[in-house]
């Protein structure tokens, strides 16, 4: 009886041991198991130096090239050398349809005027006219600075502006425009203290603005109240619709030359064709009206980012 007791124990102790063999060596090997990367579901847009924008989903990346899959589901190898940056999409970034719109690059201006959002740090840039040059400067903390003027340097003005946010789509900004007579008129000069309202993106806004512009010529002083409303929307990853109005309000005085100041209004409703990252070019097909008489005023401006 002792031995069968015996027996039967130690082939007990056997299996207990195989099992616990077994439990070592399933540990050991989930522990050496490397977990399976993660898919990327994420949208990117991938700037490239020759091929425009690309956008889709990064396969893989190494220190030669990139694979992204479009959402036709074709995959594209990317050499790294020609890829100035990637940059995530949000969901916002596609209309209705799936499309890719995303961001106006200059959603800061439309074309005499500006808004609450502020320029982004470092994305500087030029809007060429038909009279001179605007060039924007983006400094950081919603700070932006300015200068324009015209071919012949006459006159030179300088702006700044500082933008809050309100909320998720509100803005605030104020700012002002400072400038000079230069060469042509060095005693004259007038200032423009102003402050805007907006609501909205980077996509789609809208804002409301208004400030009172003085000016001196030959040490006489004049001033007027102005106002204005616009509006942009982009439409297609190319394409934006831009709208502008600036109204200088009638005054009771008269200028320095005796002359009634009557109401001026400029709207300027256009399109604005984003011709490739950091450029773009947009026309304008705007009426004016001077004391109830309209006459047309089209426009064209180009802009580069630097």
């Amino acid at each position: 009886m002792t031995a069968c007791v015996y027996f039967w124990a130690k082939k007990e102790m056997k299996k207990i041991i195989f099992i616990i063999v077994l439990l070592v060596f399933q540990v050991k090997l989930n522990a050496q198991t490397v977990p399976a990367n993660p898919i990327d579901t994420n949208y990117y847009r991938v700037v490239t130096t020759n091929a425009g924008d690309l956008i889709g989903k990064i396969l893989s990346q190494d220190e030669r090239e990139v694979l992204l899959e479009t959402k036709d589901l074709r995959k594209l190898y990317i050499p790294q050398y020609t890829i100035k940056a990637i940059v995530l999409i949000n969901s916002n970034d596609f209309n209705a349809k799936g499309v890719y719109v995303g961001e106006d690059k200059f959603a800061t201006r439309y074309f005499l005027t500006t808004n609450g959002l502020p320029i982004k740090k470092g994305e500087h840039y030029i809007q060429w006219n038909f009279f001179g040059p605007d060039l924007q400067f983006g400094l950081g903390n919603n700070l932006g600075v300015g200068i324009m003027t015209t071919w012949i340097g006459c006159p030179i003005i300088a702006s700044f502006k500082k933008s809050f946010e309100l909320g998720s789509r509100a803005q605030l900004a104020i700012g002002g425009l400072a400038g000079t007579g230069s060469w042509l008129a060095p005693t004259s000069f007038g200032v423009l203290p102003f402050g805007s309202l907006s609501f909205g993106d980077r996509k789609r806004n809208i804002a409301f603005s208004g400030g009172y512009g003085a000016f001196s010529l030959e040490g006489d002083v004049s001033g007027r109240p102005m106002t204005s409303v616009a509006g942009m929307a982009k439409i297609s990853s190319k394409l934006s619709f831009v709208f502008d109005s600036f109204i200088l309000l009638p005054s009771g005085q008269s200028d320095p030359y005796g002359y009634y100041q009557p109401l001026v209004a400029l709207v300027v409703p256009g399109l604005r064709w984003h011709q490739s990252e950091g450029k773009a070019v947009q026309f304008g097909f705007g009426g004016a009206t001077v004391d109830g008489e309209l006459f047309p005023l089209p426009m064209i401006q180009w802009y580069r980012s630097f």
